[in-house]
């Protein structure tokens, strides 16, 4: 294998292991993580018992079962928070630790340090929405054994590409500007509220379903939910992977190229290491 993907490889499993190191080390933290995932998941069991009754036919789409709708939107409304946090989150501990400067002078490319910065908050959340779909599944009813499961590894992955280039996106803004949290925040916080993570979005007013058809998270959650729920074919999921699929071409090397310029703008800037 060229040097050129060994070396970057080799750097972003230097970066998963310092970060499963470190969270290992935290062992309570751990557990309540654990804690606290099984707790969401009886909340919103409990309370699709007392909500099901009045949803009518807006979840006939999604197999008529509010439990399963909302457990797949927060599953997957978690990577949809790693990717719109992590990139920043680790840019910011790299400026506060002073060792952002020492790995932009590496031989690593600048996009293999975003995706090496952010790996592992990708593996802990998968480890999380694994213990969302088993509590589901073994004990509280969720039902996929209609699943489509590779068109659901399809949609993963587009999911977390286009998640992920909105999160590298305010990192770049981070990085010339040295806050971006608030605007991150705001933007995550309307895309949970419009796009569908915990209600469909065809209870929305008219315009707010135009703009959440302007968000990846939007044909994300239909298409997951379609895959694992109801079984959906890969012609019934093909718009929603259309639509995923450019927002991928479209955002991921737009971010990776914004970053790349903020780099290089705070490095000419002697800013590198500000926050």
């Amino acid at each position: 294998m060229s040097k050129t993907i060994v070396y970057p490889l080799r750097s972003v499993w230097a970066f998963l292991v310092r970060d499963y190191h470190v969270e290992i080390s935290y062992r309570l933290s751990f557990l309540l993580t654990i804690g606290g995932v099984v707790i969401k998941a009886l909340l919103f069991y409990f309370l699709s018992e007392f909500i099901e009754a009045s949803t009518g036919g807006l979840l006939g789409d999604y197999g008529g079962d509010y439990f399963s709708f909302v457990i797949i939107g927060i599953a997957l409304g978690g990577y949809f928070s790693t990717g719109l946090t992590s990139f920043s989150k680790a840019l910011r501990d790299s400026q506060t630790t002073g060792t952002l400067e020492a790995m932009i002078l590496t031989p690593t490319p600048v996009s293999w340090l975003v995706i090496g910065s952010a790996a592992w908050s990708y593996v802990y959340t998968t480890f999380r929405v694994l213990i969302y779909l088993l509590v589901g599944a073994l004990f509280l009813g969720l039902d996929l054994s209609r699943a489509n499961y590779g068109a659901a590894v399809v949609v993963l992955l587009l999911s977390i590409i286009s998640f992920a280039s909105l999160g590298i996106l305010s990192a770049s803004l981070i990085m010339v500007v040295k806050r971006g949290d608030p605007i991150t925040a705001v933007f995550g916080n309307v895309s949970n509220l419009i796009g569908g993570v915990y209600y469909p979005v065809a209870i929305l007013p008219a315009g707010l379903q135009v703009i959440a058809y302007l968000l990846p998270i939007t044909y994300a959650l239909r298409a997951m939910r379609g895959a694992l729920l109801t079984g959906a074919t890969w012609p019934q999921l093909a718009p929603d992977i259309l639509a995923l699929s450019l927002f991928c071409l479209i955002l991921l090397p737009l971010a990776l190229w914004v970053f790349r310029y903020a780099v290089d703008r705070a490095r000419v800037a002697g800013t590198l290491a500000h926050y």
